[in-house]
């Protein structure tokens, strides 16, 4: 008798262990099948579009004065695509103007995302350390086609624009100006001396300077070699000769009216009220209308008299943009990132926080844009610019050209002698 009840309390325990037994298996099974079926979910989205899940660490270079905007970007961009990597992303200071420059200094070692100047691209791409965008499509229905131009070479989208105003046009004070004044630099100036005030601009740059032979006819430009420019601004053949342009200068430098300033320094003449006009682009929008308050104005650049007649002057235009390293080691990731980061919100978002002009149509479309006169002084401006494309050898000659213009060429040194010179820098095969 005890050892039938000891066999039954043995195969009850028997049949309750497998029981438990089955009823964990089960448990675990379901939250096995549930965490496969979210991860084979994932897994199918990132396959889907070349995504690789897993922990994606990214460095992204930006301006210091757009860190805090950046970080908000980085974070919205984690929330869009939670759930499909874990991401580490860092946010490092990079200027724009010197970007390539360490870039190239240790391309492996760069930046997987980083924004630049449209001129720096043209080295990036021919160094094969910038991607070419994998949504060009995508990218040039969204955006201006000027900006997409701009992030271009051999009709191979290398970059996601981000904004379409870094060129210059004329700063305005409507104390003193009519919107009849603007229009002519002869008038600006005559204004301004009457007024014993002063209308700036910065000769010690080349950038700037380029805006008096740029709608002139002569050429100027980087040759095939992506190194070489050439240059003919010492035309004795031109309707409008290179001399003529160096003429006109002088007879500006010699005006009452005009300072050749820097930017700093037109700043402090703006806030000074000494200066009541000058030459420079939306950086500067808020420190100029923070002075001038109601009375600030921004247009295209003037007419300046040159061999007797009005002649435009001209600018380059400039786009900033957010390429990809080549060498990155989470490409696909870093292209959604550059993406992210330069669509139509966040261009909206800098607009708002950082005065950046829209290259998105979309956004420069907005009525916020439509009433923002830096914004628009630049986008008319344009219609006059060219795209900046140009080796080493053009700076320091203009610089030198702009020096002797501004002190009224004080040895007396002739015209064509100093134009030869000029050109002769420009189109040097290395930087002299």
């Amino acid at each position: 008798m005890k050892k039938k009840i000891l066999a039954g309390i043995l195969t009850m325990a028997v049949v309750c262990m497998v029981m438990t037994g089955c009823s964990d298996a089960g448990q675990t099974t379901t939250e096995e099948t549930a965490e496969s079926m979210q991860a084979d979910g994932t897994s199918e989205k990132n396959a889907a579009e070349g995504l690789p899940g897993g922990t994606i660490a990214l460095t992204l270079w930006g301006a210091e004065e757009d860190q805090q905007m950046l970080a908000e970007m980085v974070e919205s961009f984690k929330q869009k695509y939670a759930g499909q990597a874990d991401f580490d992303i860092t946010i490092a200071v990079q200027g724009e103007s010197d970007c390539k420059d360490v870039l190239l200094g240790d391309v492996q070692n760069g930046a997987d995302v980083f924004a630049f100047a449209d001129d720096q691209l043209q080295a990036m791409a021919a160094a094969g350390a910038v991607l070419p965008i994998d949504n060009a499509e995508e990218v040039k229905k969204a955006n201006l086609e000027e900006a997409v131009d701009a992030a271009t070479v051999k009709e191979r989208v290398y970059a996601y624009p981000m904004t379409a105003d870094n060129g210059y046009f004329m700063y305005y004070n409507k104390e003193y100006f009519t919107q009849e004044d603007v229009a002519t630099l002869d008038a600006m100036l005559a204004v301004a001396a009457e007024n014993e005030k002063k209308v700036a601009m910065d000769w010690s740059s080349g950038w700037y300077l380029y805006s008096f032979f740029g709608c002139t006819g002569m050429s100027l430009g980087m040759n095939e070699d992506g190194v070489t420019n050439y240059c003919d601004w010492n035309t004795t053949e031109n309707a409008i000769k290179g001399t003529d342009v160096a003429q006109a200068m002088l007879d500006i430098a010699a005006n009452a009216g005009f300072a050749n300033m820097d930017d700093p320094t037109f700043l402090a003449g703006v806030a000074d009220g000494s200066v009541i006009a000058g030459v420079s682009g939306v950086w500067d929008a808020s420190a100029v209308k923070a002075a001038w308050g109601d009375n600030y104005g921004a247009v295209k650049l003037p007419t300046f008299t040159c061999a007797g007649e009005q002649v435009q002057m001209s600018s380059f235009t400039g786009y900033k943009m957010v390429g990809v390293n080549a060498y990155s080691k989470n490409k696909a990731w870093a292209q959604k990132l550059a993406d992210w980061i330069t669509n139509e919100e966040n261009q909206n978002i800098r607009f708002v926080q950082r005065v950046q002009g829209p290259s998105n149509i979309n956004a420069a479309a907005s009525e916020e844009v439509a009433k923002a006169p830096a914004i628009q002084a630049v986008i008319a401006q344009s219609e006059f610019g060219s795209l900046q494309r140009l080796g080493n050898s053009y700076w320091t000659p203009l610089t030198d050209f702009g020096t002797i213009m501004a002190a009224g060429n004080p040895d007396g040194t002739d015209l064509q002698e100093i134009m030869d010179k000029l050109v002769a820098g420009v189109t040097a095969s290395v930087v002299q």
